[in-house]
């Protein structure tokens, strides 16, 4: 029991310099809890991004959604596409955690009881670029998948056929859109946990509540600001599915930017705000304390071999 009793004292934030291996199986297991336990709401932001949907798929609410659709389609078209993001963010979020982890330990980003603010949103940054590579074509076929009037039987049907009519570019036109969203909202989403924690957690313990308030509050305020980016974001991963030529033909960030802004003002780059944050705050306390546990019983049990 004296054992177990001085477990909380680890310095558990100091894996990464412990095991690469440890570091990098933590960030698959976070990423995979976060992907899927609130992937219906994000099937539903996807659908109220969507830019002139057809008049079945517009929907005034979360809730009238879920109705609207279970009703039409069935629950589980809100699970269509779940194996795409199963499959491609476990790996990515392993990249995501471990190059996090690398490049704040590299920058200074843990040295003392200082806050680094600079060091850990350079980590953040460096993390999402890694891991938004590999994770960019998981995201198309989900979003293809998740889109109303999707016919696609499986990923595999979604991925070849996606390849075969719009080639290897479908998969990357979004990229550069990607990176501008997720490289601000992995930024502001990492200081606010680790400024959070500094302050709810100053011993550096773990603690599972803390980790899950921050986490949470951090993933709604970078949720919040990047929403704009993500609803460009959706119109090119989902272009090769509209019935509309300009959409279809749209060629990158600017031009989603300008057809957004003609289509629906400036209100249309905050098409499911609401949805965005609903999945992102608990995805991320999810993710957060799914990281910081299994970070921290891999590097106790490594202590204790």
């Amino acid at each position: 029991m004296a054992a177990h009793e001085s477990i909380p004292e680890i310095e558990y934030e100091a894996l990464p310099d412990g095991s690469l291996a440890a570091n990098l199986a933590a960030g698959a297991f976070a990423g995979i809890m976060e992907h899927t336990v609130m992937y219906p709401v994000d099937a539903i932001k996807t659908r109220m991004q969507i830019v002139n949907p057809t008049p079945s798929a517009m929907y005034t609410g979360i809730a009238n959604a879920v109705a609207q659709i279970s009703s039409t389609e069935g629950a589980r078209s809100l699970w269509r596409g779940i194996a795409s993001v199963a499959l491609g963010a476990g790996p990515a979020h392993a990249i995501y955690f471990s190059t996090y982890e690398l490049v704040k330990q590299r920058l200074g980003g843990n040295e003392g009881e200082e806050h680094h603010p600079l060091a850990v949103a350079t980590a953040g940054a460096c993390a999402t670029i890694a891991s938004d590579a590999l994770m960019n074509p998981f995201d198309v076929v989900k979003q293809r998948m998740q889109v109303h009037g999707s016919t696609y039987e499986s990923i595999a049907d979604c991925a070849r056929t996606v390849y075969r009519s719009e080639g290897v570019r479908a998969f990357y036109i979004s990229y550069p859109t990607t990176l501008a969203m997720t490289i601000p909202f992995t930024a502001i989403q990492f200081t606010c946990y680790e400024s959070l924690a500094k302050v709810l957690n100053p011993k550096k313990r773990y603690d599972p509540l803390t980790h899950c308030v921050s986490g949470g509050l951090a993933g709604a305020a970078a949720a919040a600001i990047t929403t704009p980016l993500d609803v460009i974001k959706t119109l090119l991963q989902t272009r090769g599915t509209s019935t509309d030529l300009r959409i279809r033909n749209c060629s990158g960030l600017l031009d989603a930017a300008k057809i957004i802004k003609e289509r629906g003002g400036m209100t249309g780059f905050f098409r499911g705000l609401r949805p965005r944050i609903v999945t992102t705050m608990p995805s991320t306390a999810i993710c957060w304390t799914s990281y910081e546990m299994a970070k921290y019983y891999l590097y106790r049990d490594q202590n204790v071999d």
